[in-house]
């Protein structure tokens, strides 16, 4: 027995009969009294074109699937009933009478898919694509999260490599220079001028000095260098495209005056 929870997986499941596959599950119908799962509606023949009717007092799901014990040929070779979303105690029982369970109770049965179920918000609503829903339709919308996320940008690096440059300074020197210096002979002096033979050849020498440039070069340390990081805020602007869902009204009401 299906109950009322399993409407909306029994919708659109696949009806397995006993000799393999019959089709798929259209339409459940429901007791307009009691409010339970009575009938279905499974789609056989060439591309599932036709609609036959098959009583859910002994069929099992298994998750997507449906089990019937009747063959396909029984399920196909049913009476053909318009699925106009009603039946009538008089379809109701010719029903019975082909698949041979009884003349049943005579009561109307409802197509859920269609009118007069009931849901937990007192409407009905159906989806025509797909099983049946409450009495709203849920809109969706994307919507941006933008943050951020730190990732390596690139890599800086210190490097100390020998140049050369010359340095032009001027450096004072200085060197000696002959001078002679003549002087008269004095009451001071004779004793001097007079000391050696008074004809004679004689030699004097004198040493001159001279500064020259010397150059040395030292290494000393000048300053220290080093990398560091600081954090410069700037602002970025983000262009994305999002999806979100529209609805609207098809209203296919003829007004008649």
């Amino acid at each position: 027995m299906i109950t009322e929870q399993q409407l909306s997986t029994v919708i659109g499941s696949t009806a397995h009969g006993t000799d393999g596959k019959i089709g798929t599950v259209g339409e459940v119908y429901l007791d307009d009294e009691t409010g339970r799962p009575e009938w279905a509606t499974v789609h056989t023949g060439l591309f599932g074109t036709k609609e036959s009717f098959v009583p859910l007092a002994e069929a099992d799901l298994s998750g997507s699937d449906l089990r019937l014990p009747y063959d396909k040929d029984k399920v196909k070779n049913a009476p053909q009933i318009d699925t106009d979303g009603h039946l009538s105690p008089e379809e109701e029982a010719e029903l019975y009478r082909y698949y041979g369970i009884g003349s049943g109770t005579e009561t109307a049965y409802t197509d859920t898919t269609t009118t007069d179920r009931t849901n937990t918000h007192g409407t009905v609503g159906h989806d025509t694509s797909g099983p049946t829903t409450d009495n709203a339709m849920t809109r969706s919308e994307e919507q941006l999260r933008v943050g951020t996320e730190r990732v390596e940008a690139g890599r800086v690096r210190l490097r100390k490599y020998v140049v050369t440059e010359n340095v032009t300074q001027t450096v004072p020197v200085s060197h000696e220079e002959i001078r002679v210096e003549r002087e008269p002979i004095t009451d001071a002096n004779v004793g001097n001028a007079l000391d050696g033979p008074a004809i004679s050849e004689e030699e004097h020498e004198v040493v001159l000095h001279a500064e020259r440039p010397v150059v040395a070069k030292e290494a000393v340390p000048v300053e220290r260098v080093r990398l560091d990081t600081q954090t410069v805020t700037e602002q970025e602007t983000i262009n994305e495209t999002v999806r979100k869902e529209q609805i609207e009204l098809d209203d296919e009401t003829t007004r008649r005056s």
